[in-house]
């Protein structure tokens, strides 16, 4: 199946703007995916619907032996110029470009929501080698700050089938696949360091707003950026950064 039209259209106008304002992804989480899902120095894990990288350079740390898989070209256009050395593929999550059992470990970040979830993993279990992991990442901004939550209200987040991945049962679709033990979760807290630019960016940076027409969007990024109009720069962006896995049966 094609690439959803929102994500192809939103996510190649806003390449540059989703680099320079999306969060990475935090030390404890980065803790989980070593500890709990094994990687490893040497482990070859596969960063599905890499965007432009940022959870691919953080696997960089632990090590691992990376290829990413991202099918928007100006996305795949940015981590191949932050990460030259990393093997960057044109694919999706339901046709993954990789040979069979080829990868200890699939990682999704912040992407799992845009595919079509059985034929997705299907091909995750194809990929994986016997005993394989799939480590799911979810970055969800903390709205029980009330800038935050008011954030969401002015872009009507909640009233976007995009936020949908904020209230689907995971666990409950990677068991209806049968391929993978039960999913395991856990969450950590913690703030992204903003300005006023980089959140107007932020802004721009979400799918369906990228999407909309200039004056639109712009309207809705200074309609955001008024929130913290007077707050000192650097502030927080609080996010829960949840972290889920599986092994393959």
């Amino acid at each position: 199946m094609p690439i959803d039209d929102v994500a192809a259209r939103g996510f190649e106008a806003a390449a540059a703007a989703y680099e320079a304002a999306r969060p990475g992804y935090p030390d404890e989480a980065l803790a989980l995916l070593r500890d709990e899902v094994g990687i490893r120095p040497g482990t070859r894990v596969l960063d599905l619907a890499a965007g432009t990288g940022k959870l691919t350079r953080r696997l960089l740390e632990l090590e691992a032996d990376v290829v990413a898989v991202e099918p928007v070209t100006a996305m795949r256009g940015q981590l191949q110029a932050i990460l030259p050395d990393v093997e960057v593929l044109d694919g999706l999550g339901e046709a993954i470009p990789v040979p069979d059992a080829s990868v200890e470990v699939v990682t999704v970040a912040q992407a799992f929501h845009w595919f079509d979830a059985p034929a997705a993993l299907a091909e995750i279990a194809r990929v994986l080698r016997p005993g394989g992991r799939l480590a799911l990442l979810w970055n969800e901004r903390d709205e029980r700050t009330a800038w935050v939550d008011e954030m969401s209200r002015i872009i009507r987040w909640h009233e976007r089938t995009v936020s949908r991945y904020q209230h689907v049962d995971w666990a409950a679709i990677v068991a209806a696949a049968g391929r993978f033990t039960p999913l395991e979760e856990r969450t950590v807290r913690w703030d992204q360091p903003m300005t006023r630019q980089l959140l107007a960016d932020r802004v721009r940076s979400i799918s369906y707003i990228a999407a909309m027409p200039t004056a639109q969007r712009e309207r809705l990024a200074a309609d955001v950026v008024a929130l913290v109009a007077r707050r000192a720069e650097p502030f927080p962006l609080p996010y829960v950064c949840r972290v889920q896995w599986a092994a393959l049966r």
